[in-house]
């Protein structure tokens, strides 16, 4: 065999992460050599490079089984090491060859019954998960003792994150029937994750719950399963609570405190929260509800914060209140935010992050400020604030995290000062710079110093995109990338030759189509111009691999007729990551994936598991598969999106979980309950979304215990219909008591149930904080009267009048601001209404009300006439309340700035009035925003406009007119000599540059 291995190592390394052909043809001559050093070496590498990607089951099968011990320890190395990489039906493969070769290595002695020792137990590694149970039962019990014995064992079993219950168990009963004790602590130590599946805690004494407790939380990395863990965890809690008091093991619980009840939190002592917080802050997990009580408690009667007990408290900062952060030292609360708070501002609401900006600002000079505020937090900085900087330092902007309008204005504003910026030093600051600043920008310099953009073209808009389109196409469209040929007018596209094909494949595989290009007809066209490319057929695996991502925008008929058989099973595998498929498309897909796989209700649990996503597109009778593998299946759904499951889907996982609970029927109670089975806390984990399926009957019927552990899972439902959620409601006001009582942890932990509460119900309420309203204006299906009641309710309980409003008070109040009559918004201070304005610009209010706060925004950043890119983008929605006049009058080049949502809640009398030009220059975004009901008041020339706008047409022409800039197919055809001068497309290298996205 001769191979060049010095020329593929290196187009190894020059190719990062590898590609097929080089991968299979590597195989094929390495595979017969596989004990030379050179050839271990190269596919050790290429497995590793490419994480297996391009394995298949006949690669696998075809593996020699006569292998030197040396090499079939390397290749077994590697295997092990890309073990997450790789399909459950593809690790099952590998085990049975490993397992065939270790059975004829290992000699059969004194009729041991099993070829399973500890040595080959050891050797399989993560792959003993795939032990059959029976096998694993004969295991001699000398081998598991020796086994567990070996400290590397421990190392070993703490990766099996994909074990099964009934594998686990199976492990555990061998383990203790060979003389290992597995509620002794040193052995609980030495099981990894076998031990989130231990049996019998009732039989646990307390120092025994309490060790393995803390064991239990390495079970987080578990895949699936996760209810039964917290159930264990429980389980264990009840038994140290037996003869322990909360307060005096809070500090010592692990991560199950996070199963506290919020009655069992109340109960904890200032001191024992104060001599616990250490262990508390570390816990993930935390509810906002559990964070504010333990908040309370830490500060207890101490109501100054400092950075000392911010920074104590850690993730459990969240619970603060948002009065309590305002008042905090400035330059304390700065220090925070570029610790504790910077790393848990996920868990920070709106209000809250409003409020430790605004008292930085207000405090601080705001050039040093602006300096000082870490990456995430800045995003909270408001545009007003900006433009009162002096000098600004670009270094200092790098790395901080920008809006669109802060963007425009700095970028700006350094160009101004600094004649050349440094693109390569901009980060975000790329999100600032206009149309007009890369037309401005030299041919050569724009060129040599593509790279800026196209490393962030995930952070541009589709406008700024096409920009950088026509600026390349003008500056040489000789070697115009792919990515960019495809934003411009379709008929570009069209006419690009042959010998761009491979190039435009690769390179428009890469990216999302759907972020590139927003209009379905241009993306029907530019998959159209790909197929074209691929002679209108998927051929093999090797096209499927070119197409990428653009394989979930292939039509329906494409699915159905052109992907060959022998590129079905890579194709399958890539429609596995698409997450907008149609209708149609979902048809056909599963229609092939029948013809591959046979019916469903055939399937393996291994190919179930590899299947995941599309059990989304199965029918309820075809999903008969999932009651057969149970634990598959609560593997598979944890992974996937909560808000896509079908009810098909939920039906199956709530008819798994019903068959598999201990969840028993209601003895007690009302009459109507009686023979009910009602729902525990257990099944309620497990469920989800799928918890819409309980009857309002069994909702009604729940335990207070159940109700008391589940309610903010309860409220995470989105599917729940609004009898449901009323009784739901009823349930907390027979655990809770009286609405009156109600403390805000109690309105927090709602949710959606929240929703059903009247308005008289509503007024009952402690609306006292804005923490309390801020986590019910998250809710989006108040009515109008539900909405005026909370602003009323918050501002009767707070004592405030609508002129004393803070920033933080405007920002927790969110969309329940809609509710505000003019009076009101008219006396919002200005100066608090700048602070947040970016917030209130994502409302959906009624055009009245954004009439009004167009009003306050003209305060602070003068009449319309004065509003500039910045302004606009900062606004949002307040844009469409611009009225007639004052819309015309808009510069054409600051169409592309309104933003989306504003275009789209224009009242149609007003959009009507836009000029040709002006729609012409909405851009892509603005375009697609345009409503059915709006396109149908336009009249020709405006929707010949918008269609231009949409295509990609270059907006202006020499004398600003609105120009298409769009070759015709006949002059391409007749002459060869089209407005894109077809000629010099011949030229073009082979290589073009490839984004990568």
């Amino acid at each position: 065999i001769s191979i060049n291995f010095g020329n593929i190592r290196d187009r190894i390394f020059y190719n990062p992460g590898g590609n097929r052909s080089l991968f299979v043809l590597t195989w094929k001559k390495c595979l017969p050599a596989l004990n030379s050093t050179e050839c271990m070496n190269l596919v050790d590498q290429l497995l590793r490079l490419t994480s297996g990607a391009y394995l298949t089951l006949d690669m696998i099968k075809g593996l020699p089984e006569t292998l030197q011990e040396a090499t079939f320890k390397n290749i077994s190395a590697a295997f092990k090491d890309i073990y997450d990489k790789l399909a459950t039906n593809t690790q099952s493969a590998i085990y049975e060859w490993m397992t065939r070769i270790l059975k004829k290595n290992e000699p059969m002695l004194g009729g041991a019954v099993s070829w399973v020792t500890a040595e080959s137990l050891w050797f399989l590694g993560r792959y003993i998960v795939h032990l059959p149970l029976q096998e694993i039962q004969e295991i001699s019990l000398t081998e598991t003792r020796l086994f567990i014995s070996y400290d590397n064992a421990t190392k070993q079993l703490d990766s099996v994150y994909d074990i099964t219950p009934d594998i686990a168990k199976a492990f555990l009963r061998r383990i203790n029937s060979s003389g290992f004790d597995i509620g002794n602590a040193s052995t609980v130590y030495r099981l990894g994750l076998l031990v989130c599946f231990h049996d019998n805690l009732q039989q646990l004494d307390t120092m025994a719950a309490l060790n393995l407790l803390h064991q239990l939380i390495k079970c987080n990395q578990l895949k699936g399963f996760q209810a039964d863990i917290q159930k264990h965890k429980s389980q264990l809690l009840d038994i140290i609570l037996k003869n322990y008091t909360l307060n005096d093991t809070l500090g010592s619980l692990s991560d199950a405190v996070v199963g506290l009840t919020s009655s069992q939190l109340e109960s904890l002592s200032p001191k024992a929260v104060q001599s616990a917080i250490s262990a508390l802050q570390q816990v993930s997990g935390w509810t906002r509800s559990q964070a504010i009580i333990i908040a309370d408690k830490f500060l207890s009667n101490n109501k100054i914060l400092t950075l000392s007990n911010i920074s104590q408290m850690g993730a459990l900062a969240s619970g603060i209140s948002t009065d309590l952060l305002y008042n905090v030292n400035a330059d304390e609360l700065l220090q925070a935010i570029k610790g504790t708070l910077t790393r848990h501002t996920v868990d920070l609401t709106p209000a809250q992050q409003q409020a430790i900006i605004s008292k930085i600002l207000s405090t601080k000079d705001i050039s040093s400020a602006i300096n000082d505020v870490p990456g995430v937090f800045f995003k909270t900085v408001p545009l007003s604030s900006l433009t009162r900087i002096n000098n600004i330092n670009i270094s200092a902007i790098g790395d901080k995290q920008l809006t669109s309008s802060q963007a425009l204005f700095l970028f700006d504003s350094l160009s101004k000062n600094i004649p050349t910026v440094n693109l390569t030093r901009m980060g975000q600051l790329v999100k600032g710079i206009t149309c007009e600043q890369i037309s401005n920008m030299d041919n050569l310099q724009f060129v040599n110093n593509f790279s800026p953009f196209e490393k962030n073209f995930h952070i541009l808009s589709p406008y700024q995109i096409r920009c950088l389109a026509w600026k390349f196409w003008e500056a040489s469209e000789q070697s115009i990338p792919p990515v960019l040929l495809a934003v411009l007018p379709t008929v570009y596209l069209e006419n690009a030759p042959a010998s761009l094909c491979e190039s435009l494949v690769v390179s428009l595989g890469k990216i999302n189509l759907d972020f590139l290009i927003l209009n379905s007809k241009k993306r029907a066209a530019v998959i159209k111009k790909v197929l074209q490319c691929m002679d209108d057929m998927v051929k093999d695996d090797f096209d499927v691999d070119k197409l990428g991502r653009l394989i979930c925008h292939l039509p329906p008929k494409t699915i159905q007729n052109q992907i060959l058989s022998k590129a079905m099973v890579a194709a399958l595998k890539q429609f596995k990551t698409c997450t907008g498929l149609s209708k149609e498309q979902k048809l056909e897909v599963k229609k092939k994936l029948k013809e591959v796989y046979g019916e469903p209700q055939n399937w393996t649990s291994e190919l179930l598991q590899d299947m995941g996503p599309f059990l989304t597109l199965l029918s309820k009778e075809e999903l008969t598969i999932a009651k057969k593998f149970p634990d598959a299946i609560q593997q598979i759904v944890p992974q996937l999106q909560e808000a896509d499951l079908p009810e098909e889907l939920l039906s199956v996982l709530f008819d798994v979980v019903q068959n598999t609970s201990a969840s028993i029927k209601a003895s007690r109670g009302s009459t109507d309950c009686v023979g009910v089975r009602v729902p525990s806390s257990d099944d309620i984990r497990k469920l989800k979304e799928g918890n819409s399926l309980w009857s309002v009957q069994q909702l009604k019927c729940m335990s207070t215990e159940t109700f008391t552990k589940s309610v903010e899972r309860l409220g995470a439902v989105t599917k729940f219909n609004i009898s449901q959620l009323t009784a739901l409601k009823e349930k907390a006001l027979q655990v809770w008591g009286e609405l009156s009582v109600w403390r805000s942890y109690h309105i927090v932990a709602l949710g959606q149930i929240a929703i059903s509460l009247k308005e008289n119900e509503i007024q009952k309420l402690d609306l006292s904080s804005i923490d309390t309203v801020a986590a019910l204006s998250q809710q989006t299906q108040w009515t109008s009267s539900q909405v005026k009641s909370i602003l009323q309710g918050f501002l009767e309980d707070s004592g405030l009048s609508v002129s004393d409003l803070k920033s933080y008070d405007l920002a927790g109040l969110g969309p329940i601001l809609c509710g505000m009559n003019f009076t009101e918004i008219s006396t919002i201070s200005a100066t608090e209404f700048s602070a947040t304005v970016s917030r209130i610009g994502h409302l959906s209010c009624t055009i009245e009300v954004l009439q009004e706060f167009k009003k306050k925004v003209e305060t602070i950043f003068g009449s319309v006439s004065n509003w500039n890119s910045s302004v606009l983008q900062e606004i949002g929605t307040i844009a469409a309340a611009l009225h007639e006049k004052e819309l015309q009058a808009v510069n054409i080049n600051l169409m592309p700035y309104f933003q989306p949502r504003a275009i789209a809640v224009m009242p149609i009398e007003i959009l009507k009035t836009l000029s040709p030009k002006q729609i012409a220059n909405l851009g892509p975004e603005n375009a697609e925003a345009v409503t059915p009901s709006q396109k149908a008041a336009l009249d020709a020339k405006q929707l010949q406009s918008l269609g231009l706008a949409i295509e990609g047409s270059k907006p202006k022409g020499p004398d600003n007119s609105v120009t298409s800039n769009i070759p015709t197919t006949t002059s391409t055809v007749s002459n060869g000599k089209s407005p894109i001068r077809r000629a010099r497309w011949m030229g073009v290298h082979a290589f073009l540059i490839v984004l990568k996205v």
